[in-house]
């Protein structure tokens, strides 16, 4: 090889290498946050704290929670919608966020064109829970307690149009009685009012009421999923306890800002699904009450449009509202 052949060849080598840009880093290669847009201590804090904490183990960087709570989770949606989609930036979805467009006026946010879904992670009902001190040991007595004096009972949620507020407004319409609604900032507030006796029904997460039933500092007089708990055997559905029962389940997934690479979403797919063969970690995610329905981002996002529509048309006929 002559002297001018070989510079050419290395000329021709840089130019190839500097054509083709900086090697692509592997996903991820910094810190990630999750934000969750709700206060601490709930179903979606709790258990984007066991999947962050996993994923971290899995894939080798942090994953961080970071609550952004407000406006029953537009405020964290929003941000989370605004940030870059690189994929350092995720969301954990709540059943709220598509209640939220039929509850709100305005939300500056799409449900599901401003976020990629990554994958569903667990579903769940909530639990009918009364004062220990209470003299209704079962749902029918409850009902019989309220008609009994129309207007004087109060039960507490986590705010207008949260699940549990609509789940009570269900129960109104399924059984005909008259009580009155208390807001409170989440479900753990709903709680503390519960155990203070401020409040006499309420229809929390499981994960924010269950060791007070255990305790026997509230009663469990129903559940709203489709089936019985497995952590509560011997307390019925609210269709088994009502001539017209019903069933509401709360589900939570994990979401990138619309535009992230779809590597982003395979990776902590490929991650979970391993993570999901451990049966820590499986039991760990069920501890709350919910139970692991874990779909992957087409099947997800496949979801989103029926569940608009079904939580809509629940909002509508409750008459729920907020300005």
């Amino acid at each position: 090889m002559t002297r001018w052949t070989f510079l050419l060849s290395a000329l021709a080598l840089l130019l190839l290498l500097a054509n083709a840009g900086p090697a692509a880093a592997q996903y991820p290669d910094k810190p990630v946050r999750i934000v969750v847009p709700f206060t601490a201590g709930g179903s979606p804090d709790t258990t984007a704290r066991r999947v962050a904490h996993r994923l971290t183990q899995e894939l080798g960087q942090q994953f961080v929670v970071e609550n952004r709570p407000g406006a029953a989770g537009n405020i964290g949606a929003e941000s989370a919608a605004r940030a870059a989609p690189d994929g350092y930036s995720l969301l954990i979805m709540a059943n709220s966020h598509v209640i939220n467009p039929a509850l709100y006026a305005r939300v500056n946010y799409d449900p599901v064109k401003d976020f990629v879904p990554i994958c569903l992670l667990v579903r769940g009902g909530h639990m009918m829970v009364v004062p220990a001190a209470s003299p209704a040991r079962t749902v029918g007595e409850f009902v019989e307690l309220a008609k009994a004096q129309p207007g004087k009972l109060f039960y507490g949620s986590g705010g207008s149009g949260s699940p549990a507020h609509l789940a009570a407004e269900a129960f109104r319409q399924a059984t005909g009685i008259d009580y009155v609604h208390v807001p409170y900032k989440g479900a753990p507030e709903t709680v503390r009012a519960l155990l203070a006796d401020q409040v006499q029904v309420g229809f929390p997460t499981f994960d924010t009421a269950l060791s007070q039933v255990r305790q026997n500092a509230l009663r469990a007089l129903a559940t709203t999923g489709s089936k019985r708990s497995r952590l509560l055997p011997d307390t019925p559905t609210l269709l088994e306890a009502l001539p017209k029962g019903f069933s509401l389940e709360g589900w939570l997934g994990l979401v990138a800002p619309a535009g992230t690479p779809p590597e982003v979403g395979q990776t902590i797919v490929a991650a979970l699904t391993k993570a999901l063969k451990d049966a820590a970690f499986r039991e760990a995610l069920e501890s709350g009450g919910q139970e692991i329905d874990f779909l992957p981002g087409s099947e997800f996002g496949a979801l989103l449009p029926g569940e608009l529509v079904k939580w809509k048309t629940l909002v509508q006929s409750v008459g729920a509202k907020v300005e």
